[in-house]
């Protein structure tokens, strides 16, 4: 990561506050007047939702080129990168941080008392489960990044 240029950098610092403003409105961690959160915000939601959100923006960094490509490194047909863990543990973030009672699909499936008896504290557990899959592919990413050095 030292040796990351500024765009890289750059990438991450507007993926992180986009993070956060995607997770902390609609999750009522951020005060609006679009929404009101019906149960009051733990005391953990706030060091979950910052984690998260800059996990993410270091995540999605690690997809920018460091230099611009030349003819011998450009891939012959796109490839897609895998982000569907990243993805999925940026929802079990949402999950993890909001409110238990406000979550239309809990209630549904578990009733507004099955969500603060059951859905709530499984909160700090999806919690756990985000952060480590978020971490654990920034690592991979990190790891491998140097790995697989396209040809000059």
């Amino acid at each position: 990561m030292r040796t990351w240029p500024a765009r890289r950098w750059a990438v991450a610092l507007v993926v992180a506050v986009v993070a956060a403003i995607v997770i902390g409105v609609p999750t009522g961690i951020i005060r609006t007047s679009l929404y009101t959160r019906m149960t009051p915000v733990l005391w953990w939601n706030y060091p979950v939702w910052l984690l998260s959100s800059v996990l993410e923006g270091l995540l999605v960094a690690t997809y920018v080129r460091a230099g611009e490509p030349t003819e011998a490194e450009a891939p012959a047909a796109p490839t897609r990168p895998r982000t569907a863990r990243a993805l999925s543990a940026g929802v079990l973030s949402a999950f993890a941080v909001g409110c238990p009672i406000c979550n239309k699909l809990v209630v549904l499936a578990l009733g507004v008392s099955g969500a603060l008896s059951y859905f709530a504290p499984v909160q700090p557990v999806l919690a756990v489960a985000s952060l480590a899959l978020l971490g654990h592919a920034f690592v991979r990413r990190i790891r491998t990044a140097n790995a697989c050095a396209l040809p000059s």
